[in-house]
């Protein structure tokens, strides 16, 4: 069995706990948290909550460590800190950051001797993947991923980071008259703001400023700025009582031709639908888990995306029933 270590205890944390215990390969050895571990109550009996301090002196007693904090501020940090020491996994979603989150991580992997597979998840992640197999099965066409109707993790945790912020929820919302337009065949050119908006519901702190609240949310670059993004302010009642889900979809399509004179339209889609976004996430971390455990006993070592990792890797199945009954 795999000894899989959580770092910190959020809802993606939370889904990764259940994906482990569906896991036949794997089992939850410890979960670490910089809050007062005593006031930490998670879902599994007999395994220890203990201080993020502790987590070197349990490099040998844990295979893998699943980083479950946020992009805004959490995993540029913890991931190249931690890889020095365990194989780890993170869903390091800020698209644009991530050639720099890559080569922050690198080096200290390969000091480590450890693998680091970073932005796991669906989006990055599953979809990324998408992408790339449309592209080279599709060379002549174009790419277009909308996400949502739902709540993005990643968004929501960088608007509770701001000065004043209780607490909040992001929808990423698509066009559908965009996303009918590349499902009926069509290769619009859209821009960023054309294929989605973001709908903000935040609870703010007693006193604080709300214009230079919302100020920051649509300016901050890499999240709102190039958005159409509304901000409501909600109280933490409201909140709970009507954002406190969290589904979310999404689909990866790619239009184009093949044919010696392109003569034949294609159409490519993947899409998903989900009732968590943070179960599903956190199910995704736990096969990368897998992967980097399998990588490192080849002898791997560095920062790796899931474009560098076998498919196989990623299941407890042996090749043989692989290819029996998936291939």
């Amino acid at each position: 069995m795999l000894r899989v270590g959580i770092m910190g205890y959020g809802n993606v944390a939370k889904g990764v706990e259940c994906a482990l215990k569906t896991a036949p390969d794997m089992e939850l050895a410890a979960v670490f948290t910089r809050r007062d571990p005593a006031g930490v109550k998670i879902l599994s009996e007999n395994v220890p909550v203990l201080p993020a301090s502790m987590a070197e002196e349990m490099a040998d007693k844990i295979d893998v460590m699943i980083l479950c904090g946020g992009s805004a501020t959490d995993l540029g940090v913890q991931t190249p800190h931690y890889a020095k020491y365990f194989h780890v996994v993170d869903s390091f979603d800020t698209h644009a950051k991530i050639n720099q989150h890559f080569a922050a991580v690198d080096p200290e992997a390969k000091a480590g001797g450890k693998v680091a597979i970073i932005a796991c998840g669906w989006d990055p992640g599953l979809f990324s993947i998408a992408r790339l197999y449309f592209e080279a099965s599709l060379p002549e066409g174009s790419d277009y991923t909308f996400w949502g109707r739902g709540i993005s993790q990643g968004h929501s945790d960088a608007i509770r980071r701001i000065e004043g912020v209780a607490d909040a929820r992001q929808y990423t919302v698509p066009s559908e008259e965009a996303l009918e337009k590349v499902r009926a065949g069509e290769r619009p050119v859209l821009t960023t703001g054309e294929k989605h908006k973001r709908d903000c519901y935040v609870v703010a702190k007693e006193g604080a400023d709300l214009a230079a609240i919302e100020n920051a949310i649509k300016t901050m670059p890499n999240y709102f700025a190039d958005y159409d993004t509304s901000v409501t302010f909600v109280t933490a009642e409201e909140l709970k009582k009507n954002h406190s889900g969290m589904p979310h979809a999404g689909s990866v399509l790619r239009n184009g031709t093949l044919g010696w004179n392109g003569e034949f339209n294609t159409e490519l889609e993947f899409k998903l639908r989900l009732d968590s976004n943070p179960a599903f996430t956190g199910s995704v971390l736990v096969a990368c888990a897998r992967a980097a455990v399998r990588m490192g006993e080849k002898g791997e070592s560095g920062c790796k995306t899931l474009y560098d990792v076998p498919p196989a890797y990623l299941s407890w199945k042996r090749g043989e029933e692989l290819r029996g009954h998936l291939l």
